[in-house]
């Protein structure tokens, strides 16, 4: 790599990293003030707002770095073309194909973290923020497990490990003790169905009753339980795509399909999950030809305000297709993969024209 490869790669990379943190720094700032409205619900305090905006940063992070990589790099090239560096740059042989090479090795950096962070820090993340901020404001969640969590209700803590649909469980254990605070049943439920007035169908269920003298087990293809636990409060904490990676969001959905579920938001968030990084690169592409076909002289606010215009068109794009796969049951691999493509076209287009 060339000393001016090396250094464009540097430029952006920084450049992307300080838009970056401002605009964190702002999301932030507006989700601690959406979060006072909640301010005192059950034992939600100012500690607890604290904790959650900062536990749900990494999210926001990964959420805005193809963001952040447009925005920076306007701002950088811009910087370079008003200096005249890129034309130095071109007239000691580098080419507009070798300015957007070392713009895509410096994507190759962000793209890495971006992958490291969206993979294996944000999901953790979210789900100890999202289930953080409900155990807070609501007294019966006392804790999570991996891809669930832990009710209380009098003597029985209940485990579920999905909710799924529209709060129905599956995979379930119920522990209930005695006034002694001993295990006195446990009970394994495959499927409980909420039928409305407290009232729960359990399917496929496997009991064990414990004594100190004995253990005695017991099935059953169906019962009814009662429960003041309501889907509306199970609706709250269930699994989001935002707090899953691929590989468990690859694993959720198999589970949705194996169990009749609908898995189309899932499998939507999983592609998309997929095409992130690529929407990164092209979101760098796109802002090379921009600056380079730009007149020199243009402002810093003039090429934000490309930048901005822009990145929102693509984000109001994305959305729209995403909702109108969701609406109209179309292939969610298409439906992720479409609004990139078609941006991806427009930056090859412009390439083009700069190169003529």
């Amino acid at each position: 790599m060339s000393v001016l490869s090396k250094y464009i790669v540097f430029e952006v990379v920084k450049g992307a990293f300080i838009t970056q943190m401002i605009l964190l720094t702002l999301f932030n700032l507006f989700t601690f003030t959406d979060e006072l409205k909640h301010l005192g619900e059950g034992h939600y305090g100012l500690k607890e707002i604290l904790y959650y905006v900062l536990l749900t940063s990494p999210g926001v992070f990964y959420e805005l770095l193809p963001a952040s990589a447009l925005l920076g790099s306007l701002f950088v090239l811009g910087a370079m073309g008003n200096n005249r560096e890129l034309i130095a740059m071109r007239a000691a042989g580098l080419s507009i194909v070798g300015i957007i090479k070392a713009v895509m090795l410096a994507g190759l950096v962000l793209v890495t973290i971006t992958v490291l962070v969206g993979e294996y820090v944000a999901p953790v993340s979210q789900r100890m923020a999202h289930m953080s901020r409900v155990s807070a404001q609501n007294n019966q969640i006392n804790s999570h497990a991996e891809y669930g969590l832990w009710l209380r209700e009098g003597k029985k803590f209940i485990n579920v490990k999905q909710v799924v649909g529209d709060g129905n469980l599956a995979d379930l254990v119920i522990y209930e003790v005695d006034d002694n605070q001993h295990l006195h049943k446990s009970t394994h439920v495959d499927q409980a169905l909420f039928l409305g007035n407290q009232e729960w169908r359990m399917n496929h269920v496997e009991s064990s009753e414990i004594s100190t003298e004995q253990m005695i087990s017991s099935t059953s293809e169906s019962q009814l339980w009662k429960s003041a636990i309501a889907p509306n409060l199970l609706k709250i904490v269930a699994i989001t795509p935002n707090n899953l990676s691929m590989l468990d969001l690859a694993g959720y959905i198999k589970f949705l399909k194996k169990n009749n579920q609908k898995s189309h938001v899932y499998e939507l968030a999983f592609w998309g999950r997929l095409v992130n990084p690529l929407v990164t690169f092209i979101m760098l592409l796109l802002a090379t030809p921009f600056v380079i076909g730009i007149k020199r002289g243009v402002s810093v606010g003039e090429r934000m305000m490309i930048g901005v215009l822009i990145g929102m068109g693509f984000n109001i794009l994305d959305k729209t297709v995403g909702h109108l796969g969701l609406i109209y049951d179309l292939s969610p691999p298409l439906m992720a993969f479409a609004p990139s493509l078609v941006v991806l076209l427009i930056a090859v287009f412009f390439i083009k024209r700069v190169e003529a």
